[in-house]
């Protein structure tokens, strides 16, 4: 069963998470370079892709919905 922020398809069943779901996020280098929303997010509800520049303070925020994410290594 889902999580509270996370969707299926109803055609492929694969699930997603919810983009805009939660208002932080831990990322990896692996999840580089950033962009929000994520891979593996739901796009049908989302806005435009933006690449955030995370590498070198380790924090950003998203200026479309205001996510915050946080580089964690």
């Amino acid at each position: 069963m889902p999580g509270s922020n996370t969707a299926v398809d109803a055609r492929s069943g694969k699930r997603y998470i919810e983009a805009n779901a939660e208002n932080r996020y831990e990322v990896t280098r692996a999840d580089l370079p950033l962009h929000c929303p994520m891979d593996g997010m739901s796009l049908w509800n989302s806005h435009p892709r933006v690449y955030l520049p995370i590498e070198d303070s380790g924090r950003v925020k998203c200026p479309y919905c205001g996510a915050d994410y946080v580089l964690k290594d």
